[in-house]
């Protein structure tokens, strides 16, 4: 048994009332799940999806030479490159986490070959919405119970663009063939939503018929089409405003998995056994996919997560996988609007996380994900450091260093105060720069 797209041949049929209104019809896709002939020698035996292929065929000039694109777009895209979704219910057959897993990565491969950036919002509006409902839910496009329509989903400059809307009486799987696999549809409406049309391409996650695949990967027609309308990836960003290490200030600093990062506007610095790995500083969406380029704290936590602030938010990632976030950082039962660092440190078995800010900290249970007191402890604790600090890290023999501008201080564990000869420059001591 396939899962497969079916082809509706014609608009008008499902349509009459929007067409006679001269208004374009809502395009949706169409997924079936049917087993066919194989003997069958008509076309319209074989499923597809039922978004109306138009507009017509065109032909486009590149290198001076006529060739013609497979892909087709809707003739939109959405006018942002920073985009946020939100589901809105879930499926019953698979978990919540399991299902913002799985549409992480459906998103994610357009936007490793794109400028484009999804995060997940919840209880506010975002630019693609999704929803699981039942027959008629709003839209003049009800589902069918099981079998039949699986999902469909609304282009740019349409009247609900950014909406997609999955059937919730279907067997939604994962990477099996028992019902039907929600990342290959996921994966294929998200194309729908930025402004393709289906791809001409046979095995094209935007070609009209279907295929189950793994691991899931965009064609090089998908990667055309979707680079068409918002452009390739780049890594320009990296040589034209690259931060200087020996001049600047950090934003963050983290012990990450034996590893010291250094965290400014978006790059990171990898440090391993003491030298800078080659190819850093580096985007630091290249390891963690999701994260804004300002972030104001990080620290791993005693499981190995790795937790990020900024602001309001904050996210946690399993190595490269995001795990959870955004959330609200009051959650954790903070007070302020924001934290300065973060540093894991000390021998309490629960409360071994510290929060930094404008002269207060507080300490901070990652199990519990619950600050000691609301109220913050005074700087005085740590005898000898500055009030305000931009990052914090606990290095290998258990010394914390705190970090302000471009200086840093040494704390001794024992006998909690800075160390004579602090502060130092960070470029001096960690990136070898030759002066100050």
């Amino acid at each position: 048994m396939n899962i497969v797209f079916f082809f509706l041949p014609q608009v008008s049929e499902k349509l009459p009332d929007l067409k006679q209104r001269g208004k374009l019809p809502h395009v949706q896709d169409v997924v079936k799940e049917a087993s066919w002939p194989t003997n069958a020698s008509n076309a319209w035996n074989r499923p597809r999806c039922g978004v109306p292929d138009y507009p017509a065929h065109k032909e486009v000039r590149h290198r001076g030479r006529h060739r013609q694109r497979r892909f087709v777009l809707y003739g939109g895209r959405l006018e942002k490159t920073d985009l946020t979704y939100r589901i809105v219910r879930f499926p019953w057959q698979i978990g919540e986490e399991k299902v913002r897993r799985v549409f992480r990565e459906a998103l994610k491969i357009w936007s490793d070959v794109t400028p484009l950036t999804f995060t997940e919002v919840q209880g506010e509006k975002a630019d693609i919405r999704i929803d699981f409902t039942r027959y008629w839910h709003g839209d003049n496009l009800p589902f069918d119970g099981p079998g039949g329509i699986l999902a469909h989903a609304f282009f740019p400059k349409t009247h609900r663009q950014g909406d997609i809307h999955f059937d919730y009486d279907e067997s939604w799987t994962l990477g099996n063939h028992m019902g039907t696999d929600l990342l290959q549809v996921a994966a294929h409406e998200f194309g729908h939503v930025l402004g393709l049309q289906h791809s001409r391409e046979p095995g094209a996650v935007m070609s009209a018929y279907y295929s189950f695949s793994y691991p899931l990967r965009l064609s090089e027609d998908d990667k055309r089409g979707i680079q068409y309308l918002y452009g390739a990836r780049s890594e320009t960003r990296l040589l034209l405003f690259q931060p200087d290490a020996c001049q600047t200030g950090f934003d963050a600093v983290s012990v990450i998995r034996g590893e010291l990062f250094f965290f400014r506007s978006g790059y990171v610095w990898r440090i391993r056994d003491g030298r800078l790995e080659a190819g850093y500083p580096a985007l630091a969406s290249r390891h963690w996919r999701g994260i804004p380029d300002d972030i104001d704290a990080a620290f791993e936590d005693e499981s190995g997560n790795i937790w990020f602030f900024q602001g309001e938010s904050y996210w946690v990632f399993d190595a490269e996988m995001q795990i959870k976030g955004p959330e609200s950082i009051r959650s954790l039962g903070l007070s302020v609007s924001g934290i300065q660092a973060a540093l894991r440190w000390g021998h309490d078995s629960n409360f071994n996380t510290y929060f930094f800010k404008s002269g207060g900290y507080w300490r901070f249970s990652p199990r519990d994900r619950r600050v000691e007191s609301v109220y913050p402890r005074s700087m005085q604790d740590w005898s000898g450091i500055p009030e305000d600090v931009d990052a914090t890290f606990r290095d290998v023999y258990g010394y914390a260093h705190f970090i302000r501008g471009r200086q840093y201080w040494k704390f001794d564990p024992v006998g909690r105060n800075s160390l004579e000869g602090y502060p130092r420059y960070i470029g001096v001591d960690f990136f070898g720069c030759r002066n100050a």
